[in-house]
């Protein structure tokens, strides 16, 4: 995919000096509530473009699901008053026609959408001729190939404005925040397209207002490009989202507060320290690597006594067992439980097949 930076395209942001921001309402509610939400983030140097949903696909019928076409010539107002570029979501062929045809500036791809292929190709197609900034949200489930095949589709359809949003996953387990941030993911797409710009939503991330400083920090320390902050001039009568989202003045707080990472430094004793250390990372690895060589041949071993025994690959009651001790293991030494499972997850899936493997070569 071919990619613009986004200093060649969004006025007055340089790369490298502080985080682009969007800001503006979950909901576009009325003409007042855009225009004035937008004179007071104009006051804010780093927020060059604003947000506001249009069309808001819901979870359940009987919810706003936005104003739709009447609220677009707001978004014009916003630009003409301000400055600001401006943003809205789009899920079908028909908001895209409608977007170009009112000037919005840039469109993003919500979580739902990304997570079905049909609708973000039928977005794709209608964005055909037409190079305008696209953002496309991760998909609600954590599946980085489908991320990647959204991006990939709305690439080939000649955007090469293309931003990735980092928004959070949804789970059955209810943690710290409304959606899994599993930072692990937006990473590995990092460094798959590392001059793909990379947007963290913290709002959608948090669900909660209070949180959001924390991800926008956390964001931060990651090198994230920038950050999508829900915005409202009276949170508590937004007419969606009311919890997650914060005041102007709220994010004028929580942006002067961050603190900023750089990429390198010039220090002599930071880099000889950080070199020793990536020292002691590489031989780590390489040890790991030669357990897992070790464990592997042991995997083997134990395929040949099943084979004698006629005894199956998978069995069940064991790896339970294992997986439980090696939590409990994990824990003790200060390392996530899903760190753990994941890590031995994997390794089991590797040994049951090496196993299957050798149980199919004994019969020929």
């Amino acid at each position: 995919m071919k990619i613009d930076s986004l200093s060649s395209w969004i006025p007055g942001y340089k790369e490298g000096t502080s985080p682009l921001v969007i800001a503006g309402p979950c909901s576009a509610e009325s003409q007042e509530q855009v225009l004035s939400t937008a004179r007071a983030l104009k006051s804010i140097p780093e927020v060059k473009m604003f947000r506001a949903g249009i069309w808001k696909p819901r979870t359940r019928p009987n919810n706003f699901e936005g104003l739709g076409e009447i609220a677009l010539p707001w978004l014009a107002e916003v630009k003409k008053e301000t400055g600001l570029l401006t943003t809205t979501e789009v899920a079908t062929a028909k908001h895209v026609e409608l977007c170009l045809k009112h000037g919005i500036d840039v469109l993003w791809i919500g979580a739902r959408t990304t997570a079905n292929p049909f609708s973000v190709q039928e977005i794709a197609d209608a964005l055909k001729g037409v190079n305008i900034p696209v953002m496309v949200k991760n998909p609600i489930n954590a599946d980085l190939q489908l991320w990647i095949g959204a991006l990939e589709r709305i690439g080939h359809a000649g955007i090469t404005k293309l931003m990735a949003i980092h928004r959070g996953f949804s789970v059955a387990d209810k943690l710290e925040f409304r959606n899994d941030p599993l930072w692990r993911i937006p990473m590995e797409l990092k460094v798959k397209f590392p001059e793909l710009p990379l947007l963290c939503d913290p709002s959608h991330i948090t669900g909660e207002r209070e949180l959001v400083q924390k991800v926008c920090q956390k964001a931060m320390d990651l090198d994230m490009n920038g950050l999508i902050i829900e915005t409202h001039p009276d949170p508590s009568k937004a007419w969606s989202d009311a919890a997650q989202q914060v005041t102007p003045e709220k994010l004028k707080n929580i942006l002067s507060n961050l603190s900023l990472k750089h990429e390198s430094s010039t220090d002599v004793d930071y880099s000889i320290e950080l070199n020793n250390l990536r020292a002691q990372i590489d031989r780590l690895d390489n040890e790991l690597i030669h357990t897992l060589q070790l464990r592997k041949n042991v995997v083997e071993k134990i395929a040949q006594a099943k084979i004698k025994q006629n005894i199956t690959a998978l069995q069940l009651k064991r790896f339970e067992s294992l997986m439980n001790e090696r939590i409990e293991a994990g824990k003790k030494v200060g390392l996530e439980e899903n760190f753990i499972k994941e890590i031995f997850d994997s390794i089991h899936e590797q040994s049951v097949k090496q196993q299957s493997d050798l149980f199919e070569k004994s019969k020929k």
